[in-house]
């Protein structure tokens, strides 16, 4: 029986779309599913939340799970494929930490996942776990594919291709909802159906480089046309990236909440006009955590009284690729590979990217790209320089690498002094020093 393990299946948004999506495949629904996670209850409740979708599909499934290191072997044992959706330190008080001791020091953030002080120091926290979970990985199921979808998704996934033995490929849902959304946002709905489009570049700055209809039609131009109108007239929660298509020619995947923060124009305290003039919602990611806690709750108490759960196939790639790689059928993604070979050639090759991949029964394959036009090379440059930086304090465990990933984040930076960018690093890492090895 083919086995998926679900690494922090406390997560209970990523633990409902991809194993219920697991199950809603003829492929896959004939197969063990173990849950793994550190935190009793929230193993518990996420149990109880599958065990309601397995039986409103049938229950083909079986689930079992697993609580603490001592259960990760044995919840890894032989597995087909592993998830990881791990987060290291939580939302209270980790994230609550990266948040609000950089406002001490004038840094405001949005999401705080992925770049920036709190992607920095969220990598740190999380690294440690995933080499125990590689170790483990090459011990007992050293065949599986990990599927990682924990931020930050360059620094994490890259350390396992670089660092471990591991089959690893990062997974986000923003490549595959990206220009769909875009042309909703601007009238263009007709252009959806058919639509051809390349998108590259790295994890939530991935680039749409070619957007045509289903004739070959070029569709930046009226792209561009209407995205300027747009910001111009109104306000709407995706003028950052509409800003990107004005200045820099090309939309980006990730959402402008995201963007803002990693970059340096944005989010300034000498302008302070900038975050209503773009529209951007400092404190995003808090906000969002204390509302998915509160509906969690609920949901969970609907459960109680509903123990059946309807789920319907989202747009999250693992299940497809698990489908692909079981039955040999070739399909289509964009994944977060090495840079080997210079699949970007104007990116290092030590660097994580974000490229069109082939799933098949033998695996996952990189597709080459070539050259990004050379803005957006510089673009994603200024968030590789803090991502391998980030990685190599990792490795290391050497403070001063630390720092200098700091010093070259492009928002921190702009805001901030070599002395003060040292002095909340140092706050940071006293602050969340369970979840840190020691630094030297």
């Amino acid at each position: 029986m083919m086995k998926i393990t679900f690494l922090g299946a406390g997560s209970t948004v990523f633990a409902r779309n991809v194993l219920g999506d697991c199950m809603c495949s003829s492929v896959l629904r004939e197969c063990e599913i173990a849950l793994y996670d550190i935190d009793a209850q929230r193993l518990k409740e996420s149990h109880m939340i599958l065990n309601a979708i397995n039986k409103g599909k049938g229950e083909f499934a079986t689930i079992k799970s697993y609580l603490g290191l001592d259960q990760l072997r044995d919840a890894l044992k032989d597995a087909t494929f592993v998830v990881n959706a791990i987060q290291v330190g939580g939302y209270d008080p980790c994230t609550i930490l990266d948040f609000e001791i950089p406002k001490k020091y004038g840094i405001h953030q949005t999401i705080a996942d992925t770049l920036g002080i709190g992607g920095i120091m969220r990598t740190l926290r999380t690294i440690p776990v995933l080499e125990t979970f590689a170790e483990a990985i090459e011990e007992v199921c050293p065949n599986a594919w990990l599927l990682n979808y924990t931020n930050p998704m360059s620094m994490l996934t890259g350390y396992l291709q670089r660092y471990t033995k591991v089959k690893t490929v990062g997974l986000c849902h923003s490549v595959q909802t990206c220009s769909r959304e875009l042309l909703k946002s601007l009238g263009m709905e007709d252009k959806v159906e058919g639509r051809k489009e390349l998108i590259a570049g790295i994890n939530h700055m991935g680039w749409l480089l070619e957007i045509k209809d289903k004739e070959g039609n070029d569709l930046y131009p009226e792209i561009k046309k209407r995205a300027k109108a747009k910001n111009a007239s109104e306000k709407h929660h995706d003028m950052v990236r509409f800003d990107y298509i004005d200045k820099l020619g090309y939309y980006c995947t990730e959402s402008s909440e995201h963007n803002a923060e990693y970059n340096m124009f944005y989010i300034k305290n000498k302008y302070p006009e900038l975050i209503e003039q773009f529209n951007i919602p400092l404190d995003e990611y808090p906000r969002r955590c204390v509302s998915q806690i509160e509906g969690w709750a609920k949901q969970r108490d609907d459960l109680l009284a509903h123990p059946i759960l309807e789920h319907n196939r989202s747009q999250e790639y693992a299940s497809y690729i698990m489908e692909a790689i079981v039955t040999n059928t070739p399909y289509k993604i964009g994944g977060n590979v090495l840079n080997s070979g210079h699949l970007i050639e104007n990116l290092p090759q030590d660097a994580c990217v974000e490229v069109p991949c082939l799933v098949d029964g033998t695996g996952i394959h990189p597709c080459y790209v070539g050259k990004l036009p050379v803005q957006l090379a510089a673009m994603n440059m200024t968030n590789v320089n803090v991502q391998l930086l980030t990685i190599e304090a990792a490795r290391t465990k050497k403070k001063e690498h630390i720092y200098h990933a700091a010093m070259l984040d492009p928002h921190t930076a702009s805001e901030l002094s070599i002395p003060d960018i040292m002095k909340m690093v140092d706050e940071l890492i006293e602050a969340e020093k369970e979840w840190l090895p020691e630094y030297k």
